[in-house]
């Protein structure tokens, strides 16, 4: 298999990057999902902004330019927010700010916990003219989230509830416990052409593509699904990847990244079309998959990664793995801690 696409989101949930070749770190490819922006409600509290419950995300772009990352807002031809001279403008944030002095709050995403640095009010200004609230720009910096469930490959076996996963969790005598940025539940996404023509034969247009599922890294495949089965990945002939859990999908996949709304029409269908008989993860049983979780094999700590690289398959599966992240028990929110 070769790779035929990859893409980088500096800051989660905004418009993909294209690149023609990546360094991978065991956090994902390098400055994949180091910010993440936040509704701050009329409580205070933070709430993560994700294309699911706000599809006005889609209408960001964002690109690296000399060490910045430029921010654009595509209004759309009808209106979300009252117009604003700021969505002319491009935001220049950067890519690796020094954090000296940025007081720090603390961020929930997915019950996996960080007190990430809060960029100012500089560039929140410009965010809440454009989606029309109250927002906040959060960079991890130095920071971790933990990997909950058994996600990390470094995680012991699934025993009974994911209680007992946590409690059991293994990294060995002196290995760090695996973390991530604000990437959802692992620091890599991968998913194929094939699987993808899968999907394009549902809808009568065979309109589908794939920057909608928001991969880091598209391998053509030669079997559409093969993935649910993939344990272990080589790139070039070397170590690779260790597949973690398939990607359950929510509404994400049905937003019309022009007008930042749900689609209309059949391109708005397109989570109902894989729910007939895509919903195979057993703990996960209401969203159908699409893509498999991935982690650099264990001991690869920089690599690189381009358009063209060879994929090979090099372990499988008889069974699919099973989610057991407990993304809705507000009991399982935690902080990273490290573990020797």
């Amino acid at each position: 298999m070769k790779v035929t696409a990859l893409w980088v989101y500096p800051i989660k949930g905004l418009r993909a990057i294209p690149l023609t070749s990546a360094t991978l770190t065991p956090q994902g490819i390098a400055h994949d999902r180091t910010f993440v922006l936040c509704h701050r409600k009329a409580d205070g509290s933070l709430d993560k902004l994700q294309l699911a419950g706000h599809p006005e995300c889609a209408l960001f772009g964002q690109e690296i330019v000399d060490g910045t990352i430029h921010v654009r807002y595509h209004a759309p031809e009808t209106p979300i927010v009252p117009r604003s001279p700021l969505h002319d403008e491009t935001l220049a944030i950067p890519l690796t700010p020094d954090t000296a002095g940025l007081d720090r709050e603390d961020v929930n995403v997915h019950m996996s916990m960080v007190r990430a640095y809060k960029m100012g009010s500089k560039y929140d200004e410009w965010f809440t003219a454009c989606f029309g609230f109250d927002t906040v720009l959060l960079y991890i910096g130095d920071q971790k989230r933990p990997i909950l469930g058994t996600f990390s490959p470094k995680a012991a076996q699934p025993q009974k509830g994911w209680l007992s996963s946590v409690a059991s969790y293994v990294t060995g005598s002196n290995r760090e416990e695996d973390w991530l940025t604000f990437a959802d539940c692992a620091p890599y996404l991968i998913a194929t052409e094939a699987s993808l023509r899968n999907v394009k034969t549902r809808l009568e247009s065979g309109e589908v593509d794939m920057v909608k599922f928001r991969p880091n890294i598209v391998v053509d495949g030669e079997t559409q699904w093969d993935e649910d089965y993939w344990s272990e990945l080589s790139l070039n002939g070397g170590a690779g990847f260790t597949l973690s859990k398939l990607c359950g999908r929510c509404t994400s996949v049905n937003v019309d990244y022009d007008t930042g709304r749900p689609a209309a029409g059949e391109s708005g269908t397109v989570l109902k079309k894989l729910t007939a008989d895509r919903r195979v993860d057993e703990g996960h049983k209401y969203s159908p998959v699409f893509g498999r979780y991935a982690f650099l094999t264990d001991g690869v700590n920089l690599s690189s990664i381009a358009l063209g690289d060879e994929v090979n398959v090099t372990k499988r599966s008889e069974q699919r793995p099973v989610w057991d992240w407990p993304m809705k028990d507000p009991a399982a929110a935690r902080f990273y801690e490290q573990r020797v």
